[in-house]
C-alpha cells in the first residue's frame, strides 16, 4: 500500500516536471519569437505596416505651352474626359447597379460584359484592356473599393457633361478630367515640335527617379518636346495620406507639396511664314509632278524649306515635307499609323531639315569660293577658261609617275557648251563646274597644283558650319560629312585622287550636308563672315510670364576676326592632311566679292528667271536679293528602282540658297527638292516666293504698327 502511494507520488512529480519543462520551452519559443518580431525585425514590420496604411499620391504638373514669335499657340494642354466608377459608392441593390451599367453602356459604347478578367492573360489596364463595365468594377472592388477605376477614356466633352448631369441618378459614376497634349498647328509644325509618348521600359528608372509615374505620365519623343523635356515638364507634386483597410483616405500625414508647372517656350517661328512656305513648296512640287505625270522617275517626293534671320540666327520657318500628324500620336500611339509612317520610303517621321545628310551640289561652291580667294589661288579678276568638258590624268599622289599610263578622265560642266572665259563673280553667278574644278584641284599652267586642295577646302567648310552639329538642340540633328584623304582610306581602303578633289570642289563626291548646314554657310557669307548659331527658341518664360531665359543671338565666331581656319603644309599631300598647327582669319573683302557673285546670279545668272529679281512689296518698294543655285547628282535606292543611276546621267536634287535685302540681309532661305533636277527651275522659284511672302508679312506688320 505504502509502496503504491510512493510510486504514484513519483509519477506525479515526473509528469509535473516534464510538463513544466514543456511549458517553459513553449514559453521560451514564444518569447524568442516575440523578441525577433518586436526587436530584431521591428523596423521591417513597421515599414510594412506603414506601407499598408499610407499612400503617396503623385499630382501631375501641367506641361509648359509652346508659342510662336507672335503668341500663336503651337502646343498646349486641353482637358481629356474619362468615365470613372467608385465601386463602394454604387447602390446596394444589384438590379439598380445593372440598370446603371446598361444606361452607361449605351452612352459610351462599351459593353456591360466584355473579356474575362485574368491577371495573367487579360489583366485590367486603364483605357487599354478589353473588358466590360462589370469586369472593370469587379477589379476595383477586389483591389481598392474606395478608389476610382477608369471605365472609358477620352470621351467627347458633350458626353462627359451629360454623365455629370446624371451623376445624381448614377451614384458611383463620375467624370475625371486629365490634361492632354494638343497641337493646334498639327502637321504644319510637327517636324520640329515633336510629340509625347509613354515612358518606355528602358527609361523607366530614369524618369521614376524624377518623380514621374510610368503608366500615367508622358515624355517628349521627338522635336522640341524631347529636346526641352526638362524645361517643359515641370515638377510633379505629392502628398502622403493615411488609408483604411478599404483604401479610403483618412487624413494627410505630411504637408502636401504642390506641383510646379513647366516653363513656357516662345519660339522664333512665324506661323504665317511657316504656313506660306509649306504651301509654296507643295504647290511647286505638285506643278512639276503633274508636268512629269507620265514619267515616274521624275516625280519629286519630298522637300525642305528653312528661313532664318542671318544676323540673329532666328529660324523663322522650317518645313520638312512630307511630315506626320502629331495629334494622332498625342493620346495613344496607334500601332498601324506608326508602322505606316515607318514604312514610308519618304521618311515622314524624320525632320529632313536637320536630320538628312544629302549631297550638297553647287551650293557648296560658295565654300570653295571663300577658300580660293582667301588663299590667293586666283584673284577676282583672273580669267579662267571654262569649256564644256575638261580632261585630267588621274593622280593619287603629287607628281604620280603612274598617272601617264592612265586613261584621261572627263569632267563636264552642267552647261555642256561651256561658258568660255569667266572671272570669279561670273563663275559664281553662272555656277560653272569647270571653273571650280580648276580652282579647287589645280589645272595645268592655268591654276597651279594643288589649287585650293582638299585639306584647305575642308578647313573652310568647317569654318562655314559644315561637318558639325548646327546646335538647335533638336535630337534629329546630323553633322554631315566633309571628307579628306584619311576618310577615303579608312572607309574604302583607297587612296585619295585628284578627281576626288574636283568633285568635292563642286559639292559632289563624298560631301554630305543637311539643309540647315547649307543655309548656315550662305547666311554666314551674307552676314559678312559672322556665323550665328541657329535657334528655334526665342525665350523661355514661367507660368507668370516672367522671362527665365531671354533671347540673345549667340555668335559662334567672326571669321574676319577669329582665327579658326586651319593651315596646312604649302603643298598638301593627297595621301593625308599635314597641319601646321596654325590658324588664320578670312579677309572681309572675300565675303564682299562672293556677295557680288550671288547678286549677279539673280541679275543675270542662274536665278535670273526665278522671279527673285522682281521682289517688290507695297510700302517697302523693290527688294534686292542674292542667291546661289545647286544641282546635286545622287544615286540611292529610289533611283535604283527606276534604273536611273547611269554614269554621267544620274538624277539630281534641286537646291537654292538666297537672302535679302542684299545690302542689309534680314532673311536667308534654303529650298531643297528631292529628285527636283534643276535648282534654278525648281528650288529657285520656291526660295523667291518665300522671300516675297516674308516681306509681305513684314509690310502688314508695319502697317499695323507692329
Amino acid at each position: 500500500m505504502n509502496r503504491s502511494d510512493s510510486l504514484q507520488n513519483n509519477l506525479s512529480t515526473q509528469r509535473i516536471l516534464s510538463l513544466g519543462i514543456v511549458l517553459v520551452g513553449v514559453f521560451a519559443i514564444y518569447v524568442g519569437r516575440l523578441f525577433v518580431l518586436q526587436v530584431i525585425e521591428y523596423e521591417s514590420y513597421q515599414q510594412q505596416a506603414d506601407e499598408n496604411r499610407t499612400n503617396v499620391i503623385n499630382d501631375p504638373a501641367l506641361r509648359g505651352i509652346i508659342y510662336d514669335r507672335n503668341g500663336y499657340i503651337l502646343a498646349q494642354n486641353i482637358p481629356s474626359y474619362h468615365v470613372v466608377i467608385t465601386p463602394v459608392e454604387l447602390p446596394d441593390d444589384e438590379g439598380e447597379i445593372q440598370r446603371i451599367f446598361r444606361d452607361l453602356s449605351r452612352m459610351i459604347d462599351l459593353p456591360v460584359h466584355g473579356g474575362i478578367l485574368d491577371n495573367i492573360n487579360n489583366p485590367y489596364v486603364p483605357c487599354r484592356s478589353n473588358h466590360g463595365i462589370a469586369e472593370i468594377v469587379e477589379y476595383g472592388e477586389t483591389t481598392a473599393p474606395y478608389r476610382t477605376v477608369r471605365v472609358k477614356c477620352d470621351i467627347p466633352r458633350e458626353a462627359a457633361m451629360v454623365i455629370l448631369e446624371k451623376s445624381m441618378d448614377w451614384p458611383g459614376v463620375s467624370i475625371e478630367v486629365e490634361s492632354l497634349r494638343d497641337y493646334p498647328t498639327g502637321s504644319l509644325t510637327a517636324s520640329f515640335i515633336g510629340y509625347l509618348g509613354p515612358i518606355s521600359e528602358q527609361n523607366k528608372e530614369y524618369y521614376e527617379a524624377k518623380n514621374f509615374i510610368t503608366d500615367r505620365d508622358k515624355v517628349g519623343y521627338a522635336g522640341l518636346e524631347r529636346a526641352f523635356q526638362d524645361t517643359l515638364a515641370g515638377t510633379n507634386g505629392s502628398s502622403v495620406v493615411e488609408l483604411d483597410a478599404a483604401g479610403r483616405v483618412i487624413r494627410n500625414l505630411e504637408t502636401p507639396i504642390d506641383p510646379i508647372p513647366g516653363n513656357n517656350m516662345i519660339l522664333t517661328i512665324d506661323t504665317r511664314l511657316q504656313e506660306a512656305a509649306e504651301a509654296i513648296l507643295v504647290d511647286e512640287m505638285t506643278y512639276w509632278n503633274n508636268y512629269f505625270r507620265d514619267k515616274p522617275e521624275r516625280q519629286q517626293t519630298s522637300g525642305v524649306v528653312i528661313a532664318m534671320n542671318p544676323t540673329t540666327g532666328e529660324i523663322l520657318a522650317m518645313i520638312s515635307y512630307p511630315t506626320y500628324e502629331n495629334n494622332r500620336l498625342a493620346r495613344l500611339i496607334p500601332a498601324y499609323y506608326y508602322e505606316q509612317l515607318a514604312a514610308d520610303a519618304r521618311k515622314p517621321l524624320l525632320n529632313h531639315a536637320v536630320g538628312d545628310n544629302l549631297p550638297a551640289g553647287s551650293v557648296f561652291k560658295l565654300t570653295t569660293a571663300v577658300g580660293v580667294l582667301n588663299e590667293r589661288v586666283v584673284t577676282p579678276e583672273q580669267i579662267i577658261e571654262t569649256p564644256g568638258t575638261i580632261y585630267i590624268e588621274e593622280q593619287y599622289a603629287p607628281n604620280d609617275p603612274n598617272s601617264l599610263g592612265r586613261e584621261p578622265r572627263a569632267f563636264v560642266d552642267w552647261n555642256r557648251a561651256g561658258f568660255g572665259e569667266l572671272d570669279f563673280v561670273h563663275a559664281i553667278a553662272n555656277s560653272s563646274n569647270v571653273y571650280f574644278y580648276k580652282v579647287g584641284g589645280g589645272f595645268g599652267d592655268e591654276v597651279e597644283y594643288p589649287g585650293l586642295g582638299i585639306c584647305r577646302l575642308g578647313a573652310y567648310a568647317k569654318a562655314l558650319g559644315y561637318g558639325d552639329y548646327p546646335g538647335t538642340g533638336l535630337p534629329e540633328e546630323e553633322d554631315g560629312l566633309i571628307p579628306n584623304p584619311d576618310y577615303k582610306r579608312e572607309s574604302g581602303g583607297e587612296s585619295w585622287a585628284l578627281g576626288d578633289t574636283f568633285l568635292v570642289s563642286v559639292g559632289q563626291g563624298y560631301v554630305l550636308a543637311t539643309p540647315l548646314q547649307i543655309l548656315m554657310s550662305a547666311a554666314t557669307i551674307a552676314n559678312d563672315g559672322k556665323l550665328v548659331n541657329p535657334t528655334l527658341v526665342r525665350e523661355i518664360v514661367d507660368g507668370e510670364g516672367r522671362v527665365v531665359q531671354p533671347f540673345e543671338p549667340a555668335l559662334r565666331w567672326d571669321l574676319t576676326k577669329d582665327a579658326i581656319v586651319e593651315e596646312f603644309e604649302a603643298e598638301p599631300s593627297i595621301r593625308g592632311c599635314e597641319s601646321t598647327g596654325n590658324y588664320k582669319t578670312i579677309e572681309s573683302w572675300v565675303f564682299d566679292r562672293i556677295q557680288e557673285g550671288m547678286r549677279l546670279a539673280v541679275l543675270e545668272g542662274t536665278l535670273k528667271n526665278t522671279g527673285m529679281n522682281n521682289l517688290e512689296v507695297e510700302g517697302l518698294g523693290r527688294i534686292p536679293a542674292a542667291g546661289k543655285t545647286g544641282t546635286a547628282e545622287y544615286c540611292d535606292e529610289y533611283a535604283k528602282v527606276y534604273h536611273t543611276c547611269d554614269y554621267g546621267a544620274w538624277p539630281s536634287h534641286a537646291w537654292t540658297v538666297a537672302y535679302a535685302p542684299y545690302d542689309n540681309p534680314e532673311i536667308a532661305v534654303v529650298a531643297f527638292v528631292y529628285n527636283g533636277n534643276e535648282g534654278s527651275s525648281v528650288a529657285g522659284p520656291i526660295a523667291s516666293r518665300v522671300l516675297q511672302a516674308y516681306f509681305e508679312f513684314k509690310a502688314i506688320d508695319l502697317a499695323n504698327g507692329q
